[in-house]
């Protein structure tokens, strides 16, 4: 059975920093390219890092230079990191984590809540 963790996420400040993890259990996880995702309220879901098997990282622009994804891979399980530093009121968002490009049965996760607010 695949599943997806989040958690990590909270309220901070403009200018602070936060970590997320996310749980993808299941050996499948192992071979893909995995992501982070974000959803701000009447926005679409868009991918903002991604992680090969090999740990080459990509960024979207918008959050180049601030956040950093990083990977554990183990047996059945692959922990998937997003570090984010100097957070913006903009990156206020539900974070979730998928493969990238997203598997139609891949269920996603609840994802967790990124507010950045003073």
């Amino acid at each position: 059975q695949v599943q997806l963790v989040e958690s990590g996420g909270g309220l901070v400040q403009p200018g602070g920093s936060l970590s997320l993890s996310c749980a993808a259990s299941g050996s499948i996880f192992g071979f893909y390219v995995m992501g982070w995702y974000r959803q701000a309220p009447g926005k679409q879901r868009e991918l903002v890092a991604r992680i090969t098997r090999g740990d080459t990282a990509n960024y979207a622009d918008s959050v180049k230079g601030r956040f950093t994804i990083s990977r554990d891979n183990a047996k059945n399980i692959v922990t998937v990191y997003l570090r984010m530093n100097s957070l913006k009121p903009e990156d206020t968002a539900v974070y979730y984590c998928n493969t990238v490009p997203v598997g139609t049965t891949i269920p996603w996760g609840q994802g967790t809540q990124v507010t950045v607010s003073s």
